[in-house]
């Protein structure tokens, strides 16, 4: 197998719970936010991250990057292993793997500054990344908007002037300016209305095609995850309960889970017969979690052994990693 581009190991990032004494305050408990989640991605190719808000999706890309400070696990880019890097905080090697790894954010709006014009919002990764390169500046500016379908006299514009669309073009195009190899891709298409959601998806698909990019795409939108994912991950609580190429986990899902939202995917047929799967209950707290599998207060499969014993993901197939003790 070759190397992988990212490859994440047993990454844990726990909240603690703290009791305010007299004098001190003590840990009673722990919020499991993202636990032991591991998972690789290789140069060229799109893992899409799926599950229910809540379920630890956005904690787990800002671990990777060091946004949030991992409580344990090992995240290699590149063949390096880089949490050790932001922790001794070495500027030039920081910035080193920053350039390598970019994040486009939900909001194309919170995520761009009001104040600033569209070019000098390109600007600023330049000038923290490529200073010694401020001849080349105006061109590069001009070559992201191109790429990203703007157009360069749009520099001049503040973020207001934009659709959304528009804006989280703008979005992309700062994540490209410094030529990384990865995208962290975090509900790029969520606040977008349905035709503005094909056209950003077909840009990204765009440029991953001419530039060789990857991406960690990370949705709740079934329908766009099988259309840009080649391998889909499904969390819940916290956990990864299943992994598989996208074909082979949308025509023979595992887990019940992943049936259930396969299940509540909208079929553009108003006759078309549905069988949707509804869960029991709520997602339990992540302060107080189930014993044994996660899922099982929600599963109508659930034996009794789902309640005491939590099961491994292991392979039951060509790239096909499941958790549970009872498939579908």
């Amino acid at each position: 197998m070759s190397a992988a581009l990212l490859e994440v190991e047993n990454l844990s990032k726990h909240y603690p719970v703290l009791r305010r004494g007299i004098l001190l305050q003590r840990q009673t408990a722990a919020i499991r936010a993202v636990d032991d989640v591991s998972f690789r991605l290789q140069a060229g190719e799109t893992l899409g991250l799926v599950g229910e808000s809540g379920c630890g999706k956005t904690t787990t890309a800002r671990a990777i990057l060091n946004l949030v400070t991992p409580s344990s696990g090992a995240v290699r880019f590149e063949g390096r292993d880089i949490l050790p890097v932001f922790r001794k905080g070495e500027r030039s090697e920081v910035l080193g793997i920053r350039r390598g790894l970019q994040y486009v954010f939900q909001d194309p709006y919170l995520s761009l500054n009001p104040r600033w014009t569209i070019g000098e919002t390109l600007r600023e990764p330049l000038r923290i990344h490529w200073p010694e390169r401020e001849a080349e500046w105006p061109t590069r500016i001009d070559a992201l908007l191109r790429m990203v379908g703007l157009e360069p006299q749009h520099a001049w514009r503040y973020p207001h002037e934009f659709s959304g669309g528009q804006r989280q073009r703008v979005g992309i195009a700062r994540a490209l300016a410094v030529e990384p190899r990865l995208l962290i891709l975090d509900e790029p298409v969520s606040s977008l209305d349905i035709s503005v959601r094909a056209q950003i998806l077909n840009l990204l698909a765009e440029l991953q095609d001419g530039l060789g990019l990857a991406y960690l795409y990370i949705s709740h939108d079934l329908s766009s995850v099988r259309f840009i994912s080649t391998h889909v991950a499904v969390m819940y609580l916290g956990k990864l309960v299943e992994m598989a190429p996208v074909d082979a986990l949308f025509a023979a899902a595992g887990h019940h889970y992943t049936r259930a939202l396969l299940s509540a995917i909208p079929v553009p047929d108003p006759g078309a017969a549905q069988s949707r799967i509804h869960l029991q209950g709520e997602v339990p707290s992540a302060l107080r979690r189930p014993t044994g599998c996660p899922f099982h207060p929600r599963c109508a499969a659930a034996l009794p052994v789902c309640r005491s014993e939590e099961p491994a993901l292991i392979d039951i197939g060509p790239g096909h990693r499941l958790a549970c003790h009872n498939p579908a």
